[in-house]
C-alpha cells in the first residue's frame, strides 16, 4: 500500500469510526430528527454507508480502471438520494451500523490497494466540469459531501 493509500484509508477509518459512534449514541427521538437534507437522521447516516461508500467506491474503479465516468448531474445526483430517502425512511440502526460497517470495510479495502499512479489516474467529471482524480474523486465524496452530512446531523441534534 502507498503511503498516499495509508493515509487515505486512516483518514476514512477515523471518519467511518465518527459517524459510527454518532449514530450509536442517538436515542431513538434523535434518530428521527430532521436534518438540512429534509430527511431524518438514520437516513441521512444510512445514506453515507450506502450511497457514498458504495458510489466512491464503484467512480473512482472507474476512473482507475480508465473508463468514463457516467455524466451525472447534480439534479440527477439529488433524486437518487431522494429516492433513498424515500425507501430506506424506516431504516434501523442495526441495518445502518451494519451498512457503515460492511460497506466501511470493503471501501477501505479497496482504497488500501491502491498506489500512487491509481491514484493520480483522472477522468472527465461532467459534475465538476473538469478533470478528477481517484483520490480527488474519494476525498470530495467521502470527506467533504459526507462530512457535510455528519455535520447536519450534529446540527439537527443541537437544534
Amino acid at each position: 500500500m502507498s503511503q498516499r493509500a495509508q493515509d487515505l484509508v486512516e483518514r476514512f477509518k477515523a471518519f467511518n469510526n465518527e459517524v459510527i459512534r454518532f449514530v450509536e449514541a442517538c436515542s431513538e427521538e434523535q434518530w428521527n430528527k430532521v436534518c438540512a437534507e429534509e430527511w431524518n437522521i438514520g437516513v441521512v447516516a444510512r445514506h453515507i454507508g450506502a450511497g457514498h461508500y458504495t458510489g466512491a467506491a464503484d467512480m473512482a474503479k472507474m476512473i482507475v480502471d480508465g473508463e468514463k465516468v457516467p455524466g451525472i448531474t447534480m439534479d440527477q445526483i439529488v433524486e437518487m438520494a431522494n429516492t433513498h430517502a424515500r425507501e430506506h425512511a424506516d431504516c434501523s440502526r442495526a441495518e445502518v451500523l451494519g451498512l457503515l460497517n460492511s460497506n466501511g470495510a470493503a471501501f477501505a479495502n479497496y482504497v488500501a490497494g491502491l498506489g500512487d499512479v491509481e491514484l493520480d489516474r483522472s477522468a472527465h467529471m461532467e459534475l465538476v466540469g473538469g478533470e478528477v482524480s481517484a483520490q480527488q474523486l474519494i476525498e470530495m465524496v467521502i470527506f467533504d459531501s459526507g462530512g457535510e452530512h455528519l455535520a447536519n446531523m450534529k446540527k439537527a441534534l443541537a437544534s
